[in-house]
């Protein structure tokens, strides 16, 4: 991953097809078809000793529904800025809070061109909402972006997601002034969103973090106190910070789409076994 924050309309950087990537891969699971053979086999040699994947990539984005819905029609917030978006699929952010709040506006930020060159094609005529080229590790590039001071006011309150992304910042990345450096001089009332993957059990989280970060794909898996540790000074919005598929669970919310013949003897998986888990919430600023 290199740092990154361009004009998009001169996107020059090149489509790796030697290693898998963390947005194709995690599109393959959530029924996506952006995807090559290498983002495939990544997942395939994974699953084995990490089945719960498919489920928790599907309950972390049935999570960005439920926590984007409570930001835009309860919590009153009309603009987000979507760190590693990911591909576009059902139900985005930008087409979840206009829903609920149509004066909403959302920026989507993401290293992978791929994402940029799909986001630009679907917001081609949507003048509230924009992708643009970042490397979430660098902040302050993001923040002198024109598009995000074109489209984000910093004297209201702002939600700044980090959805199913900070397990690909490793503690060199200094993750905390990551998750941080917007929320802690963002206008009061302002919200964090963010979720990782998660284990109880340190051995494990070092052996997931050395497979996926051995395949070429930044990575850390992280014990749920390690996070919680990044967030000090924030309030957890109702039920706090969580398994996923305990945050608000709704199940009449929008389903996802099917996935891939390969991937459905994995579906269920969390049910018999939560080695690894999806871990996060939404906080409130004061």
């Amino acid at each position: 991953m290199r740092a990154v924050v361009s004009d998009n309309r001169s996107e020059a950087t090149s489509i790796p097809f030697d290693v898998p990537t963390s947005a194709r891969a995690y599109g393959w699971m959530l029924g996506g078809k952006d995807n090559y053979d290498i983002d495939r086999e990544f997942l395939l040699s994974t699953l084995p000793d990490f089945p719960e994947c498919v489920d928790i990539a599907r309950q972390n984005r049935q999570f960005l529904y439920r926590a984007v819905r409570y930001l835009a029609r309860e919590a009153g917030i009309r603009q987000f800025i979507d760190m590693g978006c990911g591909l576009p699929t059902d139900d985005n952010v930008h087409q979840v809070a206009q829903h609920f709040a149509p004066d909403a506006r959302v920026v989507y930020v993401d290293i992978d061109p791929i994402v940029l060159a799909h986001g630009q094609a679907l917001l081609a005529d949507d003048a509230t909402t924009t992708v643009i080229t970042g490397d979430m590790r660098d902040q302050q590039a993001i923040l002198d972006h024109p598009d995000v001071g074109r489209l984000i006011d910093f004297s209201e309150p702002v939600a700044v997601l980090f959805l199913s992304v900070v397990h690909h910042l490793s503690d060199a990345d200094a993750p905390r002034r990551v998750l941080r450096t917007i929320i802690d001089q963002a206008a009061p009332g302002s919200y964090l969103g963010l979720s990782q993957v998660v284990s109880d059990d340190p051995a494990t989280c070092l052996e997931m973090t050395a497979h996926i970060s051995g395949r070429g794909i930044p990575w850390q898996t992280r014990t749920p106190a390690e996070l919680d540790g990044f967030l000090d000074g924030l309030e957890p919005v109702e039920p706090g910070l969580v398994n996923l598929a305990d945050w608000r669970p709704d199940s009449d919310q929008p389903p996802l789409a099917p996935v891939h013949p390969a991937l459905t003897p994995y579906l269920g998986a969390t049910k018999l076994n939560q080695r690894v888990y999806e871990y996060g919430g939404v906080l409130r600023t004061s």
